[in-house]
């Protein structure tokens, strides 16, 4: 890499001239991560309103442009890991997220809940004690008083402040669930996000296999398809299949980019929506 033109680019940041700035862009964009300590540095060193400005917004699209990768290479490979996809998502606001610490607070959780369950219990048993770690011992709980901070999507927030919204309790509650071998899936139910105690052993539910669903926002509660039955029945909308069996966890992270983009809309930050319009387009086929 061409350090002096590196820097001779940045210098040229400033340049009045549309034209001549859209090319120095273009031309610094196409470094992609390696440019981004040139540019820390040059802002530090810079009382230059606009070329600072440009800056920080050159820097943002470069790791705007590695969510979109990021997140284009975990649906094309087929989106297995929530957790990874979850980490990318809360890369679009913290691109200098430390992964490892979020792996290490997942795995905590996990640790401590699998050292209480020594024996085997029943499907009931095992939620009771991920219910009793996850919300008595860690404090986990609904964001209730500010529900539409986009902050309850994030999940380096959410682990931090230990609230969150529907769909991101259910996602961590899942994640760990399903790494101790317990069989708990995220369900799209409209206007509220479930999760579903999933065995094909034992058919609750002979469509489905589902032995129960929980209400994570409400403190892990428990409950059957009739409540799913009614709850649809009072919104007016029909019941359909979907409604009750898991769902993949691109369409989890469909939601998640949904939510964050009626956040920031009615927070006016439209320029933010609109990008995570496009991360919502990578989602799709």
């Amino acid at each position: 890499m061409n350090e002096t033109k590196i820097a001779s680019l940045i210098t040229l940041l400033d340049d009045p001239d549309p034209q001549i700035f859209s090319q120095i862009e273009g031309e610094l964009l196409s470094y992609g991560n390696e440019v981004i300590g040139y540019l820390e540095g040059a802002w530090e060193k810079s009382f230059d309103a606009l070329l600072q400005e440009r800056i920080e917004n050159l820097i943002h699209k470069i790791q705007f442009i590695n969510v979109k990768e990021d997140l284009s290479l975990w649906y094309q490979s087929g989106g297995f890991d929530l957790l990874r996809g979850f980490i990318i998502i809360n890369k679009y606001q913290y691109p200098d997220l430390n992964e490892q610490k979020i792996i290490n607070q997942i795995e905590a959780i996990k640790r401590d809940i699998w050292l209480q369950m020594m024996q085997e219990g029943s499907p009931i048993e095992k939620v009771k004690l991920i219910n009793h770690v996850f919300y008595n011992i860690y404090g986990f709980s609904g964001n209730t008083a500010n529900h539409q901070d986009p902050k309850n999507s994030y999940l380096s927030e959410v682990l931090e402040s230990k609230k969150g919204n529907q769909i991101s309790l259910a996602i961590i509650y899942s994640i760990i669930a399903q790494k101790l071998d317990i069989p708990i899936y995220g369900v799209n139910l409209p206007q509220h996000f479930i999760l579903a105690y999933a065995d094909n052993l034992t058919k609750y539910d002979e469509e489905n296999g589902i032995l129960f669903y929980i209400n994570v926002f409400n403190k892990g509660y428990v409950f059957g398809k009739k409540d799913i039955d009614l709850f649809l029945k009072q919104l007016n909308i029909n019941a359909e299949k979907l409604f009750y069996e898991p769902c993949s966890n691109t369409e989890i992270l469909k939601r998640v980019i949904r939510n964050l983009i009626s956040s920031y809309e009615k927070a006016g930050a439209i320029e933010k929506s609109e990008e995570l319009v496009q991360l919502l387009e990578v989602l799709k086929d």
